[in-house]
């Protein structure tokens, strides 16, 4: 049983910047949340500093249910906690459970399944890179890919209801659902013919367009963003006027809205794309807190929820913290 990290929350200071708007022009703090009656930040569970530290990137939600889950690089271990609590509790232990030594990107499908992408897990080994649970806890599945050094980042349920996993090591993209012979992972898109693979992060946040017929996805080496059609996963570069994407990770989308994250920049950028993706106008590019590198985020009950990673410490040192926002307008 891992360690407890109890500690005072700390809300967000933000930045004067004359480039950029301070996030706290986004909606973030206590006071931003006090009237609402739910916590400004949500504490995660970790270990000390002396134990070796806790590092965190990436948050899936159940909508149904208010629940989110959390997932830890440093173990794999995965956290869940609710709306309404303070207090996160780890919910799936890691160290090699069901394989597991880290985790990444979460998504929740329609029926409350955790699909849970497991970065360079199966990498240079025989481990799962992908894992998913039901609402309980079961593990239904954990999968290899087709591809033996695949870096499984981020992850979207398409129209289809099945589980789409972006790969940072290769322009491509997996597809995960359970089929007559069971959970199966193929490789649904292969973006190569447009996408150059670079050192670095390749593909990494995804999330479905407006009018659900292409992903949008993150490359955050090149800061570009990329367009797959769900009939035929053909990609194609959407047009961003000229915003910097350079680290973007995470992405956050809500109507026509979508917020890119940029982890080590601390950035929010926030575009306005078109229904079907093809392009995006800068709306604005605002800064975030300097002593936070958030990696990713989820909408709940109308609050982006953002992961504090600590990826910028040696040696992480609590709290560790989910922090919430409104959605950039």
């Amino acid at each position: 049983m891992r360690t407890s990290r109890i500690a005072a929350l700390a809300g967000l200071a933000g930045i004067a910047a004359s480039a950029t708007l301070s996030f706290t022009a986004l909606g973030t703090g206590t006071a931003a949340n006090a009237a609402e009656g739910r916590p400004a930040s949500y504490l995660l569970e970790g270990e000390s500093f002396a134990q070796g530290g806790s590092k965190f990137e990436g948050i899936g939600v159940d909508h149904e249910s208010g629940t989110f889950y959390v997932s830890e690089v440093t173990g794999g271990e995965i956290q869940r906690g609710t709306a309404d609590r303070a207090q996160a509790e780890e919910w799936l232990a890691g160290d090699g459970t069901d394989g597991r030594y880290t985790a990444r990107g979460i998504t929740v499908d329609d029926e409350g399944r955790i699909y849970i992408a497991g970065g360079p897990n199966g990498t240079g080994n025989d481990r799962p890179d992908l894992w998913v649970y039901s609402p309980s806890g079961e593990l239904l599945a954990a999968l290899r890919v087709p591809d033996d050094n695949a870096f499984l980042n981020d992850v979207a349920i398409g129209p289809d209801g099945a589980a789409y996993f972006t790969n940072s090591n290769d322009p491509t993209i997996i597809r995960v659902a359970e089929g007559a012979d069971g959970w199966q992972a193929t490789e649904w898109a292969d973006g190569s013919s447009l996408i150059t693979r670079q050192e670095g992060f390749n593909l990494g946040g995804i999330v479905l367009s407006t009018d659900r017929s292409a992903f949008v996805v993150a490359q955050g080496n090149t800061g570009q963003l990329w367009r797959f059609s769900v009939a035929t996963g053909e990609v194609s570069a959407i047009d961003t006027d000229g915003a910097d994407l350079r680290n973007a990770d995470g992405l956050i989308r809500q109507g026509r809205d979508l917020a890119v994250i940029r982890n080590f920049d601390k950035q929010i950028v926030h575009l306005e794309l078109n229904r079907s993706a093809t392009s995006a106008e800068h709306v604005s590019s605002r800064a975030t807190d300097p002593d936070r590198v958030f990696t990713t985020g989820k909408l709940l009950d109308g609050r982006m929820l953002l992961v504090d990673s600590h990826f910028d410490e040696q040696t992480a040192q609590g709290p560790y913290e989910i922090v919430t926002a409104r959605m950039p307008r």
